[in-house]
C-alpha cells in the first residue's frame, strides 16, 4: 500500500515515514504543497496524508484541488490547528479524517487501517452492480436504472457508462475513454465522446433532478452525485 506524506517538518515526517513503511507501507514525502499535487498526477496512492501549514500551497488547498478530480482516496489531516473550526474548514473539503498534532503514531496507523478496510469493502460491494444515488448498473445483466425505471441503453452507451462507474468518482480523459471503450487512439475521432456523453445525459440525467454526468473543464468527464 502507498501513502503520499505531505509534511514540511522534516524530523517528524522521516520518524513517521519510517514508522509507516515498518507497518509496510511504502512511503513518499514531500515538503511543499505544489510538488505534492505535481506527485499525485503522476503516480497513484493509497491514501493521502497531509499537513496544513506547508509552503507554496497549504494542505487544505492541496485537499480541495485532490478532491476535484478523484473523489475517492482517503485524505488525513494532520495538523497542529485544533480548534473546531479548523476540523470543519477540513471536512468541507471532503477529507475524511483530521488529527491534531501531536498524535500517537499508533493512532494514525489505526486510522489509516480502518479507512482502507472501508475503500476496499465499497469497491468490492460494486465489482459487478455500480449504486450511485439512484441509478444502479448491473454489469451481468447488462441493466441500467434510475429508481425503479429501467433505461435502454446502446452497447457502447453502456460501456462507456460502466468505465464512468468503474473511475469510482475520478475524472477520466477523452483519451482514457476512447482508448477503454473504443479501443482506439485519441486522435481518431475526438468528437465521438462527446457525442456519446451527451447521448448518456439525455438518457441518464435529463429527466431527473440530480445530475450524475459531469464535465470537469479540461479534464474530462466524471460520474457522482453532486
Amino acid at each position: 500500500m502507498k501513502i503520499l506524506l505531505l509534511e514540511d517538518d522534516l524530523i517528524l515526517a522521516t520518524e513517521l515515514a519510517a514508522f509507516l513503511e515498518g507497518s509496510e507501507f511504502e512511503v513518499k514525502k514531500v515538503y511543499d504543497g505544489d510538488l505534492f499535487l505535481q506527485e499525485v498526477q503522476q503516480n497513484t496512492y493509497d491514501i493521502y496524508l497531509l499537513d496544513i501549514n506547508v509552503p507554496t500551497i497549504n494542505g487544505l488547498d492541496v485537499c480541495e484541488k485532490i478532491r476535484l478530480v478523484d473523489h475517492n482516496t482517503p485524505i488525513i489531516m494532520i495538523s497542529a490547528y485544533g480548534d473546531l473550526s479548523d476540523k470543519k474548514d477540513a471536512f468541507n473539503r471532503l477529507a475524511d479524517d483530521y488529527l491534531v498534532k501531536p498524535f500517537q503514531f499508533e493512532e494514525l496507523l489505526m486510522r489509516i487501517q480502518s479507512l482502507i478496510r472501508r475503500k476496499n469493502t465499497q469497491e468490492k460491494s460494486v465489482d459487478d452492480i455500480f449504486s450511485i444515488e439512484d441509478l444502479t448498473i448491473n454489469k451481468t445483466d447488462q441493466k441500467v436504472f434510475r429508481g425503479e425505471q429501467e433505461i435502454a441503453l446502446t452497447v457502447k452507451e453502456f460501456q462507456l457508462l460502466v468505465f464512468l462507474a468503474e473511475a469510482q468518482g475520478r475524472t477520466v480523459s477523452k483519451q482514457q475513454i476512447t482508448e477503454h471503450v473504443w479501443e482506439q487512439n485519441f486522435n481518431t475521432n475526438t468528437n465521438t465522446v462527446e457525442v456519446y456523453i451527451n447521448f448518456l445525459r439525455k438518457k441518464i440525467d435529463k429527466d431527473f433532478a440530480v445530475k450524475l454526468i459531469h464535465t470537469r473543464s479540461g479534464y474530462g468527464y466524471y460520474l457522482n452525485a453532486l
